[in-house]
């Protein structure tokens, strides 16, 4: 209580500063409004949860979008809903829109890669051949993926002009919650994807505790939705590329190059929550440059090497899958067509290398905001996942001469 007793008593002062000399009632109401007004305001603001940046740390060298969310790419919108109920459900689902204009009607060309394959990401052939995708995005828990996946395809017909649609490829995504959420409860529901859907905006990503990454731990620590983007130079085309992740999965952590898990002696094989390291996690890619499947799965493959740069290992039980996708009007793949020829404008193979180098440092710098984003959190059986300490992670920081001013 003593933050707030603090508040409270600058906003007084600056109460009595303003209105010393006003009469006593007008006084009285002002200072009881201005005073709600400040507390209410810095109580939000305490509860906004911070971002690596937020501290000075700043990965890579390329500059992030106005966001830095996956939601800087031209189109995309997030959407989540969280499910935290009694003791033990901790989940949720997360969905991501590539654009909000018919995506049946109108698909947008995409490629899934697969860092290790211990997962149950439901539409991936599909995908692999045709090379688009035809619904949103659902990230979700392991076994609430043939919910979400019916939810999708029944929000897919509903659609306006899908009312001869006989064939639907929902895209749903996973990892597993059950150290924390009573996974085996079954408790997503088709309302809670409609939710998520009906949630997204394009504005900022809510990260940390929430939606699919409610009940995820990373690390050792606390896991969650987390989100970053890159905007390449004007002279590269100023194409951005954005990434979100649900991040539930081991290793030996690393923040901008600094060995903070040697440092917090936490890590992989080094006690009983560490030496767990499967979980998953699962990766989106967007972007609004003009690349059709191939070049999408060559950006997804260089996602993975990001997930490195934190310390991921992609262990044997992990499964660690990107989804890569153009919102790039140019290179939508329209359902219906009255001509048999496709003619396309995409990126040239020669262009692409400063596309690799930004999803390389957007998908570093999201799963390190899911980290930063992230609270503690108990859940089933009592289990507790701490949240990262921050506190002492800036001291390892400070140790080894790393923070940007």
């Amino acid at each position: 209580m003593g933050w707030k007793k603090t508040i409270i008593s600058s906003c007084v002062k600056k109460c009595y500063i303003y209105y010393k000399n006003e009469p006593i009632m007008k006084y009285k109401a002002f200072l009881f409004w201005f005073c709600l007004f400040c507390f209410i305001s810095s109580v939000n603001h305490a509860q906004t949860p911070q971002r690596l940046r937020n501290y000075g740390i700043s990965p890579g060298v390329m500059s992030p979008g106005a966001l830095n969310a996956i939601t800087d790419v031209p189109g995309v919108k997030v959407g989540h809903s969280t499910l935290f109920k009694g003791d033990s459900v901790r989940t949720g689902v997360t969905a991501i829109l590539p654009h909000s204009e018919g995506l049946f009607q109108q698909k947008v060309p995409a490629a899934i890669h697969v860092g290790n394959g211990f997962g149950k990401l439901a539409g991936v052939t599909q995908v692999e051949e045709l090379g688009n995708i035809e619904t949103p995005i659902v990230l979700t828990n392991t076994l609430a993926v043939p919910r979400a996946s019916q939810a999708l395809i029944d929000y897919t017909l509903n659609q306006p002009d899908n009312e001869q649609v006989r064939s639907v490829n929902p895209i749903v995504g996973e990892t597993n919650d059950s150290w924390l959420n009573d996974i085996r409860g079954m408790h997503i529901r088709k309302e809670h994807v409609f939710e998520a859907i009906e949630n997204a905006d394009g504005d900022r990503v809510e990260e940390g505790n929430t939606g699919a990454g409610t009940g995820t731990t990373c690390f050792g620590f606390k896991g969650g939705i987390g989100t970053s983007s890159r905007v390449l130079p004007d002279s590269e085309g100023g194409y951005k590329v954005g990434v979100l992740v649900q991040s539930n999965f081991g290793g030996v952590l690393q923040i901008d190059g600094v060995p903070v898990g040697v440092e917090l002696d936490q890590y992989y094989l080094n006690d009983e929550v560490n030496n767990q390291p499967e979980g998953s996690c699962m990766i989106v890619v967007a972007t609004d440059a003009p690349l059709l499947s191939r070049n999408l799965e060559r950006l997804a493959k260089r996602s993975i090497l990001g997930l490195a740069r934190t310390g991921g290992i992609s262990s044997n039980g992990s499964g660690d899958y990107v989804i890569a996708f153009s919102t790039n009007e140019k290179v939508r793949i329209p359902y219906k067509s009255n001509s048999r020829i496709s003619n396309t404008s995409q990126l040239r193979n020669a262009a692409m290398s400063p596309l690799f180098m930004a999803v390389i440092e957007a998908t570093e710098e999201a799963i390190l905001n899911s980290l930063f984003a992230a609270e503690s959190m108990e859940g089933r059986d009592g289990h507790r996942i701490e949240a990262l300490p921050v506190e002492k992670t800036m001291k390892i920081f400070e140790k080894y001469n790393r923070i940007n001013e």
